[in-house]
């Protein structure tokens, strides 16, 4: 059984999509971030750093029990854990690996920090605001880019890669990111939106496409 701690965040989807395409028993705790649950002491025992996801894998190494924190982590060792959406393939592995990295150093960043200064800071910093909106939209049209060429972020296949960028373009608009200049991302996104783990994930969560 897992313990999944986590709230409709770009982030924090990732896990109870990868959960359920693997059909994995778990239970959601909800933190509401909005409310400041993840600065909780009980949250910050399981997370230090007070953010969403965090699993408790209460069947980890040994049978022991094992927490992971930090969505790409989690989605490597459940992928590892049951040996799925993760390629056998050395070069398709790389790729997997490459593009699951651009989401977590990149794309999910810079998506995030678009949203922050458009919306959420206290005060309007066009510097800010230009650099951060740029760079998401540049982010978006090399997402564009890769999946021109290939049917799935790795290639032939639906990975981890996959399943961690969809929270971002799924959350799209809070940086004020459309498809405009994306039709291979519009259709890549409209493909895992179909999928019934993604589905049944989001209703879990109580969330929208």
């Amino acid at each position: 059984m897992i313990d999944l701690y986590a709230f409709p965040t770009p982030n924090s989807i990732k896990v109870p999509v990868m959960l359920e395409e693997l059909g994995a028993n778990y239970i959601y705790h909800a933190i509401n971030v909005r409310a400041g649950e993840q600065k909780t002491p009980d949250h910050l025992a399981r997370n230090p750093n007070a953010k969403v996801p965090v699993i408790i894998d209460q069947d980890g190494p040994g049978g022991q029990p094992i927490t992971v924190v930090e969505s790409a982590a989690i989605l490597i060792y459940l992928a590892e854990k049951h040996g799925r959406f993760i390629p056998t393939d050395p070069v398709t592995r790389v790729r997997c690996y490459e593009w699951l990295m651009f989401q977590a150093a990149g794309l999910g960043p810079m998506f995030g920090q678009s949203g922050y200064f458009l919306k959420l800071a206290p005060e309007k910093v066009p510097a800010a605001i230009d650099r951060f909106h740029t760079e998401a939209k540049r982010n978006m049209r090399v997402l564009d880019g890769r999946l021109a060429e290939a049917e799935w972020l790795a290639g032939n296949e639906y990975s981890i890669a996959d399943i961690a960028t969809f929270g971002w373009i799924w959350r799209r608009a809070f940086a004020e990111i459309d498809f405009s200049e994306a039709p291979n991302v519009e259709r890549w996104f409209a493909a895992i939106s179909a999928r019934p783990a993604v589905g049944q994930a989001l209703a879990k969560l109580d969330a929208v496409v």
